[in-house]
Order: structure tokens, then sequence, then C-alpha cells
């Protein structure tokens, strides 16, 4: 039999007509690279796709896919896998371990590479960055000297793995948690619904749930979302985010049942944004675009009126933590699509039959690409 795609781009046996190939381990993660020799050679960029709760490695299939096509000499894919199905529910920082363990198993087996950037899907975009918190590698001061006098480079800088970061993409992730009103949907924004959904919801969601409704309280140390917004202990959470190049997050505005607009956005909701008369040609489903500049130490005080109830406390000083960093914000509506119920998994395509009219969302993401 022959190596080729079939009809719906099915990869068979880890290569495809169109170029690229794909190699899948028996525990399920997949690398997708260019099958021509010249292109794989020089490509020197990892990209990292981690994808949700209950996911698994082929939730990316398409998106990485299009990925290699569109950028043959330049990246390689790895989706990631160590975390999927149930153990999903075995809380973000668990799940961020693997997940860094998995990308040093990675970076070992391809020496040639340089770069590295992640791209993460709904509760992996917070696993993402606790995966970075212990991947950060900082200057080491003590070989400065050395790297200057063989390299003449003054800025020895700071790595994610040893590798140089650049790119940091969540889609439709809860950065503030889900605990805040409307920050799920599928709760009617109840709050009656909403307090008991904190109560109960380690019963569905486990140990992750907790993390997600910042119901979290491990030897009295404050919710996990909460110590990710500082460098705690010996993760370095906001100095690994700091050092990539550009932070990116894709949001619904509507219509995603699972993580609500504000939360995937890291907006407050006096800052979202007026997006129905929006018309964009070349990416029909981006509503709005906006580039925010990291706050100053100053604006950064956590100024909190003791009015205000604890939900809102930790959702202001999540905001507040994660604005210390710039962002690019990417705001998606899928309002008009016949599968706008399922715009948690169209935005991401992870369906390529079901979910293609989310594509022009990955094509923005591969446009805007910093490589």
């Amino acid at each position: 039999m022959d190596n080729e795609i079939v009809g719906d781009g099915t990869l068979m046996d880890g290569v495809i007509k169109n170029g690229v190939c794909s190699s899948e381990s028996l525990n399920g993660s997949c690398d997708v690279w260019s099958c021509k020799d010249s292109d794989s050679s020089s490509a020197d960029h990892l990209v990292i796709m981690v994808h949700g709760i209950f996911g698994s490695a082929s939730d990316w299939k398409f998106a990485a896919e299009q990925f290699v096509k569109m950028l043959p000499d330049k990246v390689i894919v790895h989706c990631s896998e160590r975390n999927m199905s149930m153990l999903t529910l075995d809380g973000v920082d668990v799940m961020g371990e693997r997940l860094a363990l998995e990308v040093l198993e990675v970076i070992q087996r391809k020496p040639n590479l340089r770069k590295i950037s992640f791209v993460a899907h709904s509760v992996g975009g917070l696993v993402a960055r606790y995966a970075i918190g212990i991947l950060y590698r900082p200057p080491q001061r003590e070989n400065v000297e050395d790297s200057v006098a063989e390299t003449g480079d003054k800025d020895v800088k700071a790595t994610i793995g040893g590798l140089e970061a650049i790119n940091f993409i969540t889609v439709a992730t809860p950065h503030l948690g889900s605990r805040g009103n409307k920050q799920v949907p599928f709760l009617f924004g109840l709050t009656a619904i909403e307090k008991t959904a904190v109560r109960v919801i380690h019963w569905i969601l486990k140990r992750t749930g907790q993390h997600l409704f910042l119901a979290d309280d491990d030897e009295g140390k404050p919710p996990l979302l909460k110590r990710m917004i500082q460098d705690y202990c010996n993760c370095f959470f906001m100095s690994a985010l700091r050092i990539f190049k550009r932070r990116v997050v894709y949001s619904n505005v509507g219509y995603d049942r699972i993580v609500g607009w504000r939360t995937s956005s890291i907006r407050r909701d006096n800052e979202l944004p007026e997006w129905e008369n929006h018309v964009n040609e070349k990416y029909p489903h981006i509503v709005y675009e906006e580039r925010c500049k990291a706050d100053n130490a100053e604006q950064c005080d956590l100024i909190i009126s003791t009015e205000d109830n604890s939900s809102d406390k930790l959702e202001e000083e999540l905001v507040t933590g994660l604005s210390r960093v710039s962002w690019e914000k990417v705001d998606v509506s899928f309002h008009t699509s016949r599968r706008k119920f399922a715009a948690h998994s169209v935005i991401q395509v992870k369906d390529h039959v079901m979910h293609i009219e989310g594509a022009d969302v990955i094509q923005h993401m591969i446009d805007h690409f910093l490589l």
C-alpha cells in the first residue's frame, strides 16, 4: 500500500501526498514534519500542541498538518499525549509536570532544535503555563563570561528547556478559572447553580475541577491559579511566560459552553470589546484583535474593594497578575456557523470534517506565527 493521504485527510503510515509526514508513538503522541529531507533538516522550531480536558493528541492533527504544510522548512510539531483522556482529571500541576518531562524527551531526541513555541487548547493552556514554569532556565551567570568570549553576545538569555521561547498561544483557555459569574456558560449565569458547582465539581472533574474552580487548598497554599501569576517556590511561572517573544489568546465571544469569553481573553467585564460590526474577509470568524501592553508596576498594585466577594477578588488578582506581561487578544465568533454550539471545538478544528469552519482561525494563527 502506498503511503498517501486518503480523501478525508487521514494520515496513513506516516506519509501523506502533500509532503507532510507523521509518526505516532505507541502511547499516542504524534510528531509531524515535512517529508522533504532538506526541509526537515533545516526545521529548528519545535511547536508543542497541547489538548484540553478528556482530549488526545489527535485533537490537534488538522492544525499540526497545516503548520507543517505552510512552514515546512521551519517547524516540527509535537502533539502531546502524556495527559490523554482520564489523565486530564489529575490536576493542572500533575499534568504540567508530565508535559514538562515529555517536552524534554522530545528536545533530547532532536538535537538540531533552537526554538520552541506552545499552542494549547482549553485547560491545556493552563497545563502549558505550568510546564514552562518548570522548563524555565535562567541565564547561567557563572558561564556568562565564557559565552561572551565564544560568541561575542553580551545578552545571554533565559530559555525554555534550553530553547529560545517564541510563541505562547492559547485557544479557549480558562486563564481566570471557571469560578466567576458566567465563566462556565452552560451554567446559565445562575448564581445558585454556580455556587453549587464549586462545591461538587471535584466529584466530576476531580482535582482538575478544584483547580479550575479555585477550590483547592493544598496544605494551606493559595489556589494553584493564584500561585501561577508569580514565580512560586521552584516554578518560574511568570518569568517563563515573560521570555516568550509573543503571548496570544484566542477566545470565543459566544456559544462556547465550556469556557467563557472573559476568562479566555483575560479581561474584566468592562474591557470586553464591541465586535458585532467587524468584518474580516480573509479570516471571517476573527471579529476583533487587540494588542495589550504590559501594565507597569504601579498599575499592577492590587487595589480591590473590600466590598467585593472573594470570587471577584481572586479573579481581579488573576487579571492583574497576568496583565504584567503583554498579550495579543484575538476574539472569534461562530454565531453564523452551523456548528456554533460546538464553538469550543470548532475554534481548534478538533475534527477536520465537523469543525472545519474554524480553519480560518488556524490560518490566522499560522500567518501571524513568529519564526
